[in-house]
């Protein structure tokens, strides 16, 4: 039996959070919450978990990007998806045609209001070519 994989998920809405948490454990996998920067900070630098799924705006405006950055840095392999509603707030999109690793360092932008089965998708895919 393949042991579940370990989702970080650094997101500062209890509400976001608690919905996330029970969308993944109902696809198994295991939830690591993380409420604010320095909590997934922790999480990050242990390096015990698979991916992770960051609200881009915690305490700071940019610390989704920060985490991202910091996770690619030290675990390369380990898929990152940052969840924002940076768009719906102030109109600005990211393109998708960016090239996230150079600027963002993450391998997925998800804006919200985010249906939970697009964050699956976005997962398996990228569980997938990292194997």
């Amino acid at each position: 039996m393949e042991k579940k994989k370990k989702i970080l998920v650094a997101e500062d809405d209890s509400d976001m959070m608690e919905q996330m948490n029970i969308y993944l454990e109902s696809n198994d996998y295991d939830v690591i919450k993380a409420y604010t920067q320095q909590e997934a900070e922790k999480v990050i630098d242990s390096g015990n978990f698979d991916a992770a799924v960051l609200d881009l705006m915690l305490e700071n405006p940019d610390s989704g990007f920060i985490l991202s950055h910091k996770i690619k840095k030290n675990f390369p392999d380990k898929p990152v998806i940052i969840v924002t509603s940076v768009a719906k707030e102030t109109g600005v999109y990211f393109d998708k045609n960016l090239d996230l690793n150079n600027w963002i360092k993450a391998d997925a932008i998800i804006q919200k209001e985010l249906r939970f089965e697009q964050l699956k998708k976005e997962l398996e895919n990228l569980f997938s070519r990292s194997k």
